[in-house]
């Protein structure tokens, strides 16, 4: 799913344009290899982005963008590049430097979500330039993509992981992640989380400041946390929302999204059932018998969709999750379901389908179904933005959570483990159970990731940092935050906010007013504070006690 430390002080005192060199080349180096030769980065961390005008018919008059190239590969720097989209609003009032936002998923493109969600950080230009960028193998970053046909990866394959003969499950597992490899080009090789951290300190000397100041929410909180392992000196004021595990395995995250998006399901029936316009009646106890009938219902007898492919219960139990993450957007799923229900017409639950995990998305590609999958850039640069392909988010998300994670059970182990995990999936959720079990078996064929976010990215010494939590949160359980606050340390403060939804920034203005002061002005809340449920702009965080 979507499903972060010892300061060791760089060199200081050189002289010449030798001396220059080398602290570039320090600059770039994680804090638990700075001790061993490494290559040299010094032309990476030399660039100054070319800002201009977005290109695109869509794109605010006063967004600007530009690029920044890192190593393709960072162990051998002179075998490839890659380009990075960047964008960002310039300060409005006196700088003192860039804030760097990611929006989760892992998967989502950062550009695109700036140019349609940006009026949410206009406050932040008041002392910073704000910035986002498209991480490598996502949006215009070398897109990686599962071909043709590829949009539902993160529902595929449609099979029942817990019926019949898994054999033959894992083998149409083992022919994704081969169609995977044959459309995504080299990054795929070097995706993942700590990469995209070194890329981030790149764009950190890009943008001209010493340290980094960063809102991550989402997968976003692993990246900012993985930096923070990196790089500790480089810390500057880091806001994670929405905060990611470090130390669970793909199992236990698995089932606590099974629960959580339970739960939202749940609250969510609650207040349709109140509704005359609730497609599922206005019995309660009944209408969770009619989501779970209508998935399965789906299953056995998809319905066609205006792009030529079937919609099966599973697409609709994603486009839920999707859904179900912020109270905001009950009332449009309320009206796609009834669209469905009432009237066959898939298009309106279709929309929310895009199977990441972070804030809403808006997508490159997202008029390109079924089109061809995109064709490389041998050099590395950026593609076009109607030439990334429609399927991209799910296809790095998947990428992204098998690069950072270390476990690969074989084929044996997983077939004597299937029916348990499908027992405990499905107790966690009736509905949402069989599908993130199908995610969780997504990674099988796919190379072994990096075991760093569970073995070092622990026990910061750096800056403060904020994290947030929130308590009726279906994607990243509030248990998470205290979790990988403890793991982090001193360093991280935890604010608790008693509200529902995935992450808290757009949500509640506690959380917001909260954020905004610790980035604008290092204050934080007096043990970390607390935010109430639907606290009004008025009200500011309030002791933790």
């Amino acid at each position: 799913m979507l499903a972060m430390l010892s300061t060791r002080p760089f060199v200081r005192r050189c002289a010449g344009a030798s001396a220059l060199a080398l602290a570039l080349l320090g600059a770039g180096l994680p804090a638990a290899a700075a001790g061993r030769p490494q290559p040299d980065l010094t032309r990476f961390y030399q660039q100054r982005p070319a800002w201009a005008a977005c290109p695109g018919p869509d794109m605010p008059a006063d967004l600007e963008c530009a690029k920044v190239t890192v190593p393709l590969d960072y162990a051998r720097p002179d075998a490839g590049t890659l380009d990075l989209a960047l964008a960002r609003y310039r300060a409005t009032g006196p700088s003192h430097g860039s804030v760097v936002l990611n929006f989760g998923g892992p998967g989502g493109a950062g550009v695109p979500e700036l140019a349609a969600e940006g009026r949410q950080f206009m406050d932040l230009t008041n002392g910073y330039d704000v910035v986002t960028f498209d991480p490598r193998g996502v949006g215009r970053s070398s897109p990686v993509s599962c071909g043709e046909g590829g949009v539902a990866v993160p529902a595929v394959p449609r099979q029942d992981p817990g019926a019949g003969q898994p054999q033959a499950l894992l083998r149409q597992l083992r022919q994704v992640a081969e169609e995977c490899a044959r459309n995504s080009g080299p990054v795929l090789a070097h995706i993942g989380t700590v990469n995209a951290s070194r890329d981030l300190d790149i764009i950190r000397q890009a943008l001209g400041d010493k340290k980094l100041d960063y809102l991550g929410f989402s997968y976003g909180s692993r990246l900012g946390a993985v930096y923070a392992a990196q790089f500790p000196d480089r810390v500057g004021r880091l806001a994670l929302d929405g905060v990611d595990t470090l130390t669970e395995s793909p199992a236990e995250q698995g089932l606590a999204g099974a629960e959580g998006q339970q739960q939202a399901l749940d609250d969510f029936l609650d207040w349709c059932t109140t509704d005359v316009g609730c497609p599922f009646g206005q019995d309660r106890r009944r209408a969770g018998d009619e989501v779970l009938r209508l998935v399965r219902s789906l299953d056995r007898d998809p319905v066609p969709t205006d792009f030529g492919a079937s919609f099966t219960g599973q697409d609709l139990v994603g486009a839920l999750a999707q859904g179900l993450y912020s109270k905001r957007t009950w009332p449009p799923l309320e009206r796609a379901l009834a669209s469905l229900v009432e009237d066959g017409d898939t298009r309106r639950l279709l929309g929310f389908a895009t199977g990441g995990i972070g804030l809403p998305h808006a997508r490159y590609g997202a008029d390109r179904a079924g089109a061809s999958p995109v064709r490389h850039r041998e050099d590395g640069g950026l593609v076009d933005a109607a030439d990334v392909p429609a399927d991209n988010l799910p296809a790095a998300l998947l990428a992204i959570n098998c690069a950072d994670d270390p476990d690969r059970p074989d084929a044996a182990r997983l077939t004597e483990e299937m029916k348990t995990l499908r027992a405990a999936y499905d107790h966690a959720s009736p509905v949402f159970g069989r599908y993130r079990l199908t995610q969780l078996l997504l990674c099988y064929g796919r190379p072994e990731g990096t075991d760093f976010i569970r073995e070092r990215v622990k026990d910061v010494h750096t800056a403060k940092m904020l994290l947030v939590g929130t308590r009726g949160d279906p994607a990243t359980p509030y248990r998470w935050t205290v979790e990988t606050a403890r793991r982090l340390g001193s360093s991280a403060v935890v604010l608790d906010n008693k509200g529902e939804g995935h992450t808290g920034y757009s949500s509640s203005m506690c959380v917001h007013h909260t954020v905004n002061d610790f980035l604008l002005y290092g204050t934080l809340p007096s043990g970390g504070g607390s935010c109430p449920a639907d606290a009004p702009a008025a009200d500011g965080p309030q002791d933790a006690g």
